[in-house]
Parts: structure tokens; C-alpha cells; sequence
């Protein structure tokens, strides 16, 4: 529900805050008094497109604040979790029109989109107008409006459920048959590969291993040689060992203990000792560096394999083993595929019964439900002197375009005189009659189908008598359930109110400009305005007994 309207600096509105509450207000004045300015500045609040023509003249900018009280249920606050913006007791949603053309949106005092206003507000005000062509003339909207009316939401959501599990079992079901029909094509090739794979059995991080392992033993080849020629040097045939054994023997028989040629002995049998610890040293290092040369062959055999095989499938070595596994899995497909084929097969055809049963018992429902609503729309055009029209609401079940909705196209037509076919409302009916007509669907589906701020828009016009006073019963009706708003020019309407706010315009600044003012009219000043509406300019005593009569009449 609209709690408050606030607008500063737009057109010839400088300053107002306007309280509403729930039930019924109207807004009347003279023609030119504002009441459409009202209107606009409000529209923009909701997401309406901007104009720099807004901005009442002298201004940098204008600003429209709406505050709401949807509640605590209200789908509005879903949106507003999506777009990461709190909930609170009141929405604020206020728009900033600058003088540039450049526009602002904020909600809550968040910056968002236009786009995110926008959504707002259709979830919680719709305009209705003799000229608005969005509200419930859009056919995209019928369906839903039909399934709210008839308390069909829950059937209709269960429909949608089972429409996305028919779609994933279909798309399952393509998806496995497309696998088997690639993997049968490629079967021959799939199955000498598998073979040659399996003899291989290539597994992941064995290119590495096998490359570490023939660097680790070429490089022991090459240090084993270097080992060999130093062996030769210390301990074959030109070591200097039994030349210097042979030195040492002679000259242990010419000396003496304790000669001069003792340390000579001692120094050459240190190095007797020395080159044979070098020796075992060396053949102690050529056998911990030892390998079958066969060994080397047979990594380097492996490790060419596996690269041979990974440059033949294209793919690296490492990823070897995940191929072999995918062309084993494609090879099972054809050896299995026939049965689970024919179990997702199965599957596809229960979910595509079990939506269609569902399905068609939706749509059973919905024509008893458009039977009901025809019925009582019909029931409410006679008193809006649519004596003679018809409301029809076509359901055209469509089993091949089945989608989340279920089976059905539904539109609302209208036959304004026997013996004429039915159409839509947009294209049947004339411009005070498809006001009537929309009133006459809202009374009836107000409170299952509709935002909670109903904006009617001199609904009213060119009617009179019997007829306004039909329009304002219905207005009354209708809010009792939401709350509504009508600008209107028919006494009989305003004296329906529960609310009235009278629309003027006067001279500030000696004359100088020209401002919009809104009053809340108590008890006698709502008198004077209803009369003025009856009689015009000069309102006589004649006027003020009518409009005595048509409160008293409404019970005001």
C-alpha cells in the first residue's frame, strides 16, 4: 500500500507530501488544476521514463519520494533480497530527474537500475487508463491472471516443475543417444585403440619417472668411463705400485733401522697404501654405478612408446590413461548402450505422461475458471451500460507447444454487440468502453490478481448518471480489498471516496508564477467540491442539495 507521496520541484509542483491510506481516494479539480502532473511525478517514482521537462522552471532538479508498506508476504520483498537490498518495514523507492535529462533511482537509499525501480513498482501499483495499453490488456498476462482468479497458482507451479523434469529427461535421453551413435561410428577405431592402450597401459606420471631414470643412468655411463680410466691409471699396467714395492724391497736390504733412508721407506709405502686405497675406492664406485646396459634399453624402449602414442592421439603422455578410460567408456556405450537407452527412453516417456496428465488436468481447470470469470465479468458491464457486451476468455489448448505454462494460449476478448465476433479488448473496444471493461474484470479478480495500489485514470470520462455512479460503486468495491486511487471528474464517483483530494492551482510570488497545490478535504469542504463538480463555476444552492443527496446516498 502507498503510504506517502513526496514531490519537489516538478513542473508546477514545488512542494507536497501527501498522505494516503487504504480504500478509496479520489483526486479532483479543474481541468489544468495538476491532477496529471500528480500522475506523472508519480509514474516517474515507479520507474517511468524521464524528461528533462519535469523540472519546474528555476530548478537544477526534481524529486519524486514514494514510501509503501507492502508487508511482510509481499513478492515485492523477493525482489528486493535479489538485488542485495534490505527489507524493511517501508519501501522507499525516489527518483531524481536533473534538469540535463539525466535521472536517478534510488530504493531504501540505495543507488540501483532503472530497470530495478522499474520491477518494483509493477509489483506494486498498476495504472489503469482509458489510454494504457499495458495494466490487463497484455494477452502475455492472462494466463496468470486466470490461474490467480481460479487459486490455480500451486497447479500451475507443479505443471512448470514437471514441464523442466519432461525437458531434462529429453535432454538426457539426446545426449546419451547422440554418445552411442558417435561411439558406433567410431567403433572399429575405438576398439583397436582401446587394444593398443591396454597393452601400453600407459599410467599418469610415468614419462617422468622413466626420463629421470635414463638421464640418471646415461649420466652414470659417462662417469663409469672416467671411473675405469683412473682404475687403469692407479692399479693396471702402468701403475706405479709394483715399480715402487720393487724400490721399497732394495732398499730394505741396503739400509739400516733408523738410517737416513727410513723415511724414504716410510713415505713410499705410505703411497703403496695410498694407491691402493684408491683402488678399492674406484672399484667400490664402478660397482655401486653398475646397470645392465639391457635395462637402459628397455626404459628408453617404454619411454619412446609413450611418447610415440601420445604424439598418435594427440594428447600428452600423462593424459594417456584418462583416454584410454574415455574410449573404454565410449566402447561400453555400444555394449551397453541399448539398455540404457531404453531406461532413459522410459524415463523421457513418464515424465512426458506425467506432464501431460498434469498438464491436461490444468487445463480443465482453467476452462471451468474461465466459464466462472466470464460469468461474473458479464454480470458487472449491465450497470456500466454494457448491457449488450459480452466477456469471453479464450483458451486454446495447444498439446505442441507445451512449455512451463502447460498447454494453453488464454486471452481475454470482448463482444460489444450481438451478432459480432469476439476480439481482443484492444482492438474491440473503444477507448471509454475498454475503461469499463478493465473495471469490470479488476472488481472481479482484484483480490487474487492484482497489485496492492490500484491508479485509475479518469475512467470516468464521458459517462455520467446512473453510469458514474456504477464506476464509483465498483471503485468503492474494489477497496475494499486494495487500495485504489481514481482521478476523476464525475460527482458520483468522489462521493464514493473514502478520501478526497482536491487538485489547484494558484499565483505565488504576486503573480508571478504559478504553483500546484493538493488539499484534504474534510466533510464540508468535500461538499463545496462535489457540488462544484455538479453545477461548475458558481455553485448554487441547488448544487449543494444534490451534492448533499449523492453523500448521503454513498453513505458519506
Amino acid at each position: 500500500m502507498l503510504a506517502r507521496l513526496s514531490i519537489r520541484d516538478i513542473v508546477l509542483i514545488d512542494r507536497l507530501d501527501l498522505d494516503f491510506g487504504p480504500g478509496l481516494a479520489v483526486l479532483t479539480g479543474e481541468t489544468g488544476a495538476g491532477k496529471s502532473i500528480l500522475l506523472d511525478a508519480f509514474a516517474l517514482a515507479l520507474g517511468a521514463r524521464g524528461d528533462a521537462g519535469l523540472v519546474r522552471s528555476g530548478a537544477e532538479q526534481g524529486q519524486v519520494t514514494a514510501v509503501f508498506e507492502p508487508g511482510a508476504t509481499h513478492p515485492v520483498n523477493d525482489l528486493l533480497r535479489d538485488n542485495d537490498i534490505a527489507v524493511e518495514d517501508q519501501l522507499l523507492l525516489r527518483r531524481v530527474q536533473l534538469a540535463d535529462g539525466r535521472t536517478r533511482a534510488f530504493v531504501n537509499d540505495q543507488p540501483v537500475s532503472v530497470k530495478v525501480l522499474q520491477s518494483l513498482g509493477e509489483r506494486l501499483v498498476e495504472i489503469h487508463g482509458q489510454h494504457d495499453a499495458r495494466a490487463l490488456v497484455d494477452p502475455a498476462s492472462h494466463r496468470d491472471l486466470l490461474d490467480a482468479y481460479a487459486g490455480l497458482e500451486r497447479e500451475a507451479a507443479a505443471v512448470a516443475r514437471l514441464w523442466t523434469a519432461r525437458r531434462d529427461a529429453a535432454e538426457a535421453l539426446a545426449s546419451q543417444r547422440a554418445a552411442v551413435e558417435r561411439a558406433q561410428r567410431e567403433a572399429d577405431w575405438l576398439r583397436h585403440a582401446v587394444e593398443e592402450l591396454r597393452r601400453l597401459a600407459p599410467e599418469p606420471g610415468e614419462e617422468t619417472t622413466l626420463a629421470e631414470r635414463r638421464a640418471q643412468m646415461m649420466q652414470a655411463e659417462k662417469a663409469a668411463d672416467d671411473l675405469r680410466d683412473a682404475l687403469a691409471v692407479v692399479a693396471g699396467p702402468q701403475s706405479p705400485g709394483p715399480a715402487l714395492a720393487s724400490a721399497v724391497r732394495r732398499l730394505e736390504r741396503r739400509g739400516t733401522a733408523g738410517g737416513p733412508i727410513a723415511p724414504a721407506i716410510a713415505a713410499i709405502d705410505a703411497a703403496l697404501t695410498a694407491l691402493d686405497e684408491a683402488r678399492a675406492h674406484l672399484e667400490a664406485a664402478l660397482a655401486a654405478g653398475a646397470f645392465d646396459a639391457s635395462t637402459l634399453e628397455r626404459i628408453e624402449e617404454r619411454l619412446f612408446a609413450l611418447r610415440a602414442a601420445g604424439r598418435k592421439y594427440n594428447v600428452a603422455v600423462d593424459a594417456l590413461a584418462a583416454l584410454a578410460e574415455r574410449y573404454e567408456s565410449d566402447l561400453a556405450l555400444i555394449d551397453a548402450g541399448a539398455e540404457q537407452l531404453a531406461a532413459l527412453e522410459r524415463a523421457a516417456a513418464a515424465a512426458a505422461a506425467e506432464f501431460d496428465r498434469a498438464a491436461a488436468a490444468l487445463s480443465d481447470k482453467r476452462k471451468r475458471a474461465g466459464e466462472a470469470l466470464d460469468k461474473a465479468v458479464t454480470g458487472e458491464l449491465k450497470p456500466l451500460k454494457l448491457e449488450r457486451a459480452r466477456f469471453t476468455t479464450a483458451i486454446v489448448a495447444e498439446p505442441e507447444r507445451g512449455g512451463p505454462h502447460g498447454l494453453d494460449r488464454v486471452e481475454f476478448q470482448v463482444q460489444t454487440n450481438p451478432g459480432t465476433a469476439p476480439g481482443p479488448l484492444m482492438k474491440i473496444a473503444s477507448g471509454g468502453e475498454l475503461s469499463r471493461f478493465l473495471l469490470a474484470l479488476k472488481v472481479v479478480i482484484a483480490d487474487r490478481g492484482s497489485a496492492p495500489t490500484l491508479v485509475f485514470d479518469e475512467i470516468d470520462t464521458a459517462v455520467g448518471g446512473a453510469v458514474a455512479d456504477a464506476i464509483g460503486v465498483r471503485l468503492a468495491r474494489l477497496g475494499r480489498n486494495v487500495q485504489v486511487m481514481a482521478v476523476t471528474h464525475a460527482p458520483q464517483v468522489a462521493a464514493r471516496a473514502d478520501r478526497h483530494v482536491l487538485i489547484s492551482k494558484g499565483a505565488l510570488d504576486r503573480g508571478k508564477r504559478v504553483a500546484t497545490r493538493v488539499a484534504v478535504l474534510d466533510d464540508g469542504t468535500r461538499r463545496e467540491e462535489i457540488a462544484r463538480m455538479l453545477s461548475g463555476a458558481e455553485i448554487t444552492t441547488e448544487a449543494r442539495a444534490a451534492a448533499e443527496r449523492l453523500l448521503k446516498a454513498a453513505g458519506g
